[in-house]
Parts: structure tokens; C-alpha cells; sequence
């Protein structure tokens, strides 16, 4: 996302969160996605596409992806523009991670909290996709944005005329799902997005996102690939499991808080903590960090992280990538530590079980 103490200097902040792409890159990690969010203290990048831009010259063989530009809160033709630049840089290496944006502290900002968020969502994609496709002049009327370069075009002199993306037709949809039985999931597969599940959702419910993937497609007539899948886990290594409880299991940890912060935001204004319930019968009073470090978190040492990993993969079914979530440099020794033995121990071993 990332997830900082708020205490944290923010300079600092942001050169951990480049780091760890770097070193992600550097290790033969495939992927990296970032967040954004404009009015958090924690959660601090409030322009992915700025902060992929910083890191395409230094992150040379990992793909980069937006995760996610949350359409409601941008011009579409900005983000056409800015994802098209992106694009390039990267010579191909970018991921389009979209979403209506999750924090409300934004959408107050912007001025949506009120407004259909997934209509102003669609409404946008559909502009930047046919930005991409078509030509200028541009025509386009919307409910909440209108485009057009009609009044001012000089083709001669290139205004007026869009930038097009390095990948085409563009490059590729993601989207990520957060709830159980995603329909919004199904939506996105049908028009042949790929998704991402979320690393807060318990695995039982994590693993009703394929079948709404088999949807989609099945409706658009499309072959649903579970490589296409991308499954997202709070997951920390240490030489031994000792270490790895302390780090990953205490509280007042670094996942900890990230874990913290979420269910305080999810709590906030009245709202339920359902999303991170393994059973729906739960009290509420039961969701407590603790509980939500326990089933979420995968930790230890490389064998028991190897094991956790197979189980996991045994309730929510086959998926391609499995992204390691990134949380806070606590302790900078120890987080980097978990990225290489997750890299060069846990991945192989996982690979080799599975075939």
C-alpha cells in the first residue's frame, strides 16, 4: 500500500518503499504493485504512477503495476496520458491496476463519498480505453466527465492528439477484490481483466473469487486462466521461528499495525469488521488484531513458511503469482532478510512441490 506508523519521517518512508522494489527487483521478484491515497498519514504515496515513474530507471527487469490509479478521484485523460507515458518508460513493464478507490477519507476529499463510485469507475475506464483506441479529435459526452479536443486541434502541430501506450492495444487490466463472491470480479473478467485477491481476505473466502473469474468469462465467451490469478499474502521469513513470531506476531509489531490500521478504518463510522471474519457468526468483539495476525499472517521459518503457503494454496485452489505484501521496515535487517528467504528458500521449494 505501503503502511507506516504515522510517526514515521516521511522522507524515509519513501526511500524504504523504493528500496524494496529495488531489492525485490535485484532478487527475481516478477511483479511489483503500488497504492495510492491522497489523505492518510500511513498509508503515504499519494500518486502511484509518480512513484513507478521514480523507480523505472533503477528497477530493471521487474514489471510495475498501479495498485490501484482509483479512477473516481482522477481526469481520465490525465491518467490516459500519464499511464500512456509510464508505459514507455517502462518499455512494456507496466500492469493498469484500476479500482474505485477504497479510503473515505479521499472520496471526501474528492468530493464522491455520496456519488456511485463504480459507475464514475466504468464511466472513466471506458473514456481512457477509447482515448487509446481512437483518434483525434475526441468526442466523448459522460455523466461525470466530458472530453473533447474538437475546438482546439492542430494535428500539424500535435495538439489536441492523446499519447498512445508503449503495450497494445493497451497494457494489462487488473483489478482487485476485497469481498467474498465478488460480482465486481466477475464484471471485470468479463470484459477480460485479470484479478488480485486481496491479502485481508480469509482464504475460505478468497477462494470464492475464481469461480466468480469462470463467470465472467463464461459470459464474454472467454477461457478463464488461473495463471491469470494473482493472490496476495501478508507473509514474513526468518532464519528461525522465533524470530519470526516475534516480528510477525506481536501486536505492537509492524504487521501489527498494518492489520490495526485496517480494521480501525473498516470499523470507522459504524462499519462492520465482516470482510476479515473466517465465519459470519463471529462476534464482532472477536475480530481483534490478534485473531487477524493468526489466520492472515504467514510466518516462520522457511520450511513451516513453505508448508503455510501449501495449505493455503490447498483451500483457495490453483492461482498464478502469489504477491508478498509489503509492510513496514521495523526492523530493516529482518524485513530484507524475509524478502531474499522468501526469493531464493521459500519460492523454489513451493515451485518444486507443485510441479
Amino acid at each position: 500500500m505501503p503502511m507506516h506508523p504515522p510517526g514515521r519521517n516521511y522522507t524515509q518512508t519513501l526511500q524504504e518503499d523504493r528500496a524494496a522494489v529495488i531489492l525485490a527487483d535485484r532478487l527475481g521478484y516478477c511483479e511489483a504493485f503500488i497504492g495510492e491515497h491522497s489523505t492518510d498519514r500511513c498509508e503515504t504515496i499519494p500518486s502511484c504512477l509518480a512513484f513507478i515513474a521514480s523507480l523505472a530507471s533503477e528497477a530493471k527487469q521487474i514489471k510495475l503495476g498501479s495498485g490501484t490509479v482509483n479512477l473516481p478521484n482522477n481526469h481520465p485523460a490525465q491518467v490516459a496520458a500519464t499511464v500512456a507515458m509510464i508505459d514507455h518508460l517502462l518499455e512494456g513493464r507496466f500492469i493498469f491496476g484500476i479500482g474505485p478507490g477504497g479510503l473515505k477519507s479521499d472520496m471526501e476529499m474528492f468530493g464522491n463519498l455520496e456519488a456511485d463510485r463504480n459507475a464514475m469507475f466504468v464511466e472513466a475506464i471506458d473514456h481512457i480505453l477509447a482515448l487509446w483506441s481512437g483518434d483525434a479529435p475526441y468526442r466523448r459526452t459522460g455523466k461525470y466527465w466530458n472530453l473533447s479536443t474538437e475546438r482546439t486541434l492542430l494535428p500539424e502541430a500535435g495538439q489536441g492528439v492523446m499519447l498512445k501506450p508503449y503495450q497494445q492495444p493497451h497494457p494489462p487490466i487488473v483489478v482487485t477484490a476485497v469481498v467474498p463472491h465478488s460480482k465486481g470480479l466477475q464484471a471485470a473478467s468479463a470484459r477480460g481483466w485479470q484479478p488480485i485477491t486481496a491479502n485481508f481476505l480469509q482464504p475460505a473466502w478468497a477462494a470464492t473469487h475464481w469461480p466468480m473469474v469462470e463467470r465472467g468469462c463464461a459470459q464474454a465467451g472467454l477461457t478463464a486462466d488461473r495463471r491469470h490469478w494473482r493472490v496476495c499474502k501478508s507473509v514474513f521469513v526468518a532464519d528461525d521461528d522465533a524470530t519470526a513470531r516475534r516480528y510477525a506476531r506481536d501486536p505492537n509489531g509492524p504487521y501489527g499495525f498494518y492489520y490495526w490500521n485496517l480494521l480501525a478504518k473498516r470499523r470507522s463510522g459504524g462499519g462492520s469488521a465482516d470482510i476479515f471474519k473466517h465465519d459470519l457468526a463471529m462476534a464482532e468483539a472477536a475480530v481483534t488484531v490478534e485473531y487477524l495476525l493468526d489466520t492472515l499472517v504467514i510466518c516462520g521459518s522457511v520450511e513451516r513458511v513453505v508448508e503455510q503457503i501449501l495449505e493455503f494454496r490447498e483451500t483457495v485452489g490453483e492461482f498464478g503469482t502469489l504477491l508478498y505484501a509489503g509492510h513496514d521496515w521495523a526492523e530493516p535487517a529482518l524485513a530484507r532478510r524475509s524478502m531474499e528467504l522468501m526469493a531464493e528458500k521459500v519460492m523454489p521449494a513451493v515451485n518444486a512441490a507443485i510441479g
